[in-house]
Parts: structure tokens; C-alpha cells; sequence
């Protein structure tokens, strides 16, 4: 591993100091009803999930939620393709997070033949119009992709095979991306051809070092968003009232059993 990957305790203090951010920028979007959606994508063990997953750690999911969508359904295959992204994007006063999103038929359906030439054609066609409507009806769209080289991919991939609590996150799939290493790379160049717009560019992060890569994408992201401090009304803690007399009665529920005795 690269000697002048991030350390571990300046990386902690500085992760805390954006997520702190993140919890402005949080209140600032219930306040001002803003709408905010982020893409998070890239190859196979780029380091989205981590990194949406310290974007989400402190703020509030009624807020802030993820939206990962399994594979469509046969009656979602049916559907104009953009239909079932639609309903996931956010109301006022909420942020989605997108772990990979309607980019899934410019990578991996391109890839792995699960859709037609024609059905390409017409998602790069229609994508730039699809996110060119949702910027002009105010949606704040931030759209990054996680870069990683093809050593650190198998890298991260041997680790999760020998992790059985990460073993889950590989599948033959991903296995696959191996030996299709320049067919995504293709897919992805076609991609940002077309749709790499003004209205809704993409932003590369180096995805390399991983502590890096979820520091610089969380700074870039606070800094595209010009967020205010939202002043809350003071709280405080009520006293509580003195005892009227109500006397509880016996439980009825079955207590946990207590296993921490031997924990010391």
C-alpha cells in the first residue's frame, strides 16, 4: 500500500469537521425546501458505498436517504427506462443519494448485453433532456464518478473474498468486470460524451487512496452548494413533573437475557 495514502487520524478529524458540514447543509435544505440529488458512481469497488455511507452517518433519513435500486422488475421493463428513477428523486426539503442510478444502462446493461443497441442510443439521447428538466425546475444535481485502477479493483476484491463479514459486497458480477476491464472503460468514455453537459457535468474523483477520495468528494460537494447556517431556536430540557400517584403494573413482556457478564 502507497506510503502517502491519507493517515488515519487527520483523516478522522477532517471527515468529522465535513460531516459537521453536511449537517448544515442538512438543516439548510429543510429550510429553504431545496432538492438535492447526488450520483455516486464508478467501477465495482471504486469506493462509492463507503464514501455514501459517511456522506449519511449523522444526518437525519427522513432528510437524507439512499436510494439503491435493485435489478428492474418485469413490469418496470415495460416502462419508460427513467419511470422508476423518478419516484425515488426528492420532494422539498430532501436529499437522495443515488448509489448508481439511471447510469446503470451506459455501464453495466452496455456491457453485459441487458439492453438493446437501440435502447443505448436512446438513453444517451434522452439523459442530458432528462437531467437538463430536473436542473431547470430547480433540483440541485451533483453527478461524481469513482475512478480506480485495475490493481487496486482486484486489490479490494481479493480483500472481500478473504473478509467473510464483506464477502456478501462480491458477486460473480463484479468478478466479471475483471476480464471486461476495457469494455467498461469504453462504455464509460461513450458516457461522459454525452453527457457530460453544462447544466449537469460530471465530477471525477481519484478513488485510489479511499480516505482521500471521501474527503475530497464531500468538500467538492459542500462547495458547489451555497448552504447557510440555519439558526435554531434555543432548547432546553423540561423539568419533569412531580409523581401523581400512578403505580405501573407487573410486566407482561419477556426481558432480554443478559450475555455481557462475562465482558470486562
Amino acid at each position: 500500500m502507497s506510503s502517502d495514502r491519507l493517515r488515519r487520524k487527520p483523516y478522522k478529524k477532517r471527515l468529522l469537521q465535513l460531516q459537521g458540514e453536511l449537517v448544515k447543509l442538512q438543516e439548510w435544505v429543510k429550510a429553504e425546501g431545496q432538492r438535492v440529488v447526488v450520483i455516486f458512481e464508478g467501477r465495482d469497488a471504486a469506493g462509492k458505498g463507503g464514501t455514501i455511507k459517511r456522506v449519511a452517518e449523522y444526518l437525519n433519513p427522513r432528510v437524507a436517504r439512499i436510494a439503491a435500486l435493485p435489478a428492474p422488475t418485469e413490469r418496470e421493463r415495460t416502462q419508460w427506462y427513467f419511470q422508476r428513477y423518478v419516484e425515488h428523486l426528492p420532494a422539498a426539503g430532501q436529499i437522495v443519494l443515488f448509489d448508481r442510478s439511471w447510469y446503470n444502462r451506459a455501464g453495466v446493461e452496455r456491457v453485459m448485453g441487458f439492453c438493446t443497441q437501440e435502447e443505448y442510443t436512446r438513453f444517451l439521447h434522452q439523459c442530458p433532456i432528462f437531467e437538463r428538466l430536473l436542473v431547470e425546475d430547480g433540483i440541485l444535481l451533483r453527478k461524481y464518478w469513482f475512478s480506480v485502477s485495475d490493481d487496486e479493483q482486484e486489490r479490494r476484491f481479493r480483500s472481500r473474498l478473504e473478509d467473510p463479514m464483506r464477502r456478501w459486497k462480491l458477486s460473480e458480477m463484479d468478478l466479471e468486470s475483471i476480464t471486461r476491464w476495457e469494455e467498461y472503460s469504453r462504455a464509460k468514455d461513450e458516457m461522459m460524451i454525452h453527457t457530460h453537459i453544462p447544466e449537469a457535468p460530471w465530477y471525477e474523483v481519484e478513488s485510489e487512496d479511499k480516505r482521500r477520495a471521501r474527503i475530497n468528494m464531500i468538500s467538492h460537494l459542500l462547495s458547489t452548494i451555497p448552504y447557510e447556517e440555519v439558526r435554531r431556536g434555543r432548547l432546553e430540557i423540561p423539568r419533569r413533573p412531580d409523581p401523581s400517584g400512578y403505580r405501573r403494573l407487573p410486566r407482561v413482556e419477556t426481558p432480554v437475557p443478559d450475555v455481557t457478564g462475562d465482558l470486562t
